[in-house]
């Protein structure tokens, strides 16, 4: 196909840079936990529980999300560089060799599943007193509408590109090369938001939220498998991904998959109970 039939994609990831440095990952992140608070608000209502628990549980899933997310990072995907620099973990410095401000280099969503999980028992266990699976069947659906604030943020940045294709919406991203490519950020952005509609429609006109971790466990088992399917159109993030038959985020999607499966069979299990 002519090369002028595709998307030129030559977006500034930098939205303000002075006096402070914004970009579309940033402002995503940001637009993914605004978006969140509104649908858990819409979402405690219905439950009638005290107005306080969201505040709080939207300070314990930021804290554990954005920790995880960073940890993630550095130890899946580049810890042979930070098991040496343990302090540039959750320090926006580079200290080697010489001290100087260069931002966090990254963040890994199965991470950030990882640390909204055990936000979650805890803000479970120390505030709401109810089960993980009541407080996870709710933040789930949150998660789906952030991820989908993140990937676009990624596609404004021109990162996470996909492989080259021919496809007649393959994007040219300037910034990286003059490659087309698949436009595999939107492609996740769309398959979480899918996924967020059949799951809302669960939970609020099917009444699966009677069964404790029922919406939980489909949220696992549909997003990690959507996730595990499009790694086949993503170039691979690190490059000792290259030497793996599987990259990083199919490996880290499948226990994920695995725990959706459990859950399910357990709502099976009680329904027939």
């Amino acid at each position: 196909m002519p090369y002028f039939l595709y998307i030129i994609w030559d977006i500034d990831p930098e939205i303000i840079s002075s006096p402070i440095s914004l970009r579309y990952y940033g402002l995503g992140w940001a637009s993914a936990f605004i978006a969140g608070y509104y649908i858990l608000q819409k979402i405690f209502k219905s439950d009638k529980v005290p107005e306080p628990w969201l505040d709080s549980i939207l300070m314990y899933i930021m804290i554990g999300t954005i920790a995880g997310a960073r940890l993630g990072d550095c130890l899946f995907y580049h810890w042979e560089y930070y098991q040496n620099n343990l302090l540039e973990i959750f320090l926006p410095i580079k200290l080697e060799p010489e001290l100087h401000f260069t931002g966090f280099r990254g963040l890994a969503s199965h991470g950030a599943g990882i640390g909204m999980l055990i936000a979650a028992y805890l803000w479970s266990k120390k505030i709401s007193k109810k089960s993980m699976l009541w407080t996870m069947d709710r933040v789930a659906l949150t998660v789906l509408i952030g991820a989908a604030f993140i990937r676009t943020g990624n596609l404004m940045n021109s990162e996470i590109i996909g492989l080259p294709s021919d496809l007649p919406w393959a994007f040219v991203f300037k910034q990286i090369d003059d490659v087309p490519r698949h436009p595999a950020q939107l492609y996740e952005a769309l398959s979480y938001l899918i996924i967020f509609f059949l799951l809302y429609f669960l939970f609020t006109k099917k009444n699966w939220k009677k069964v404790e971790g029922s919406i939980f466990g489909l949220f696992m088992i549909l997003m990690f498998i959507a996730r595990f399917l499009l790694e086949f159109f993503k170039e691979n993030q690190v490059g000792f991904e290259d030497s793996l038959s599987l990259n990083m985020g199919q490996i880290l999607s499948i226990p994920f998959v695995i725990i959706g499966i459990v859950l399910l069979l357990k709502k099976k299990n009680k329904q027939k109970t």
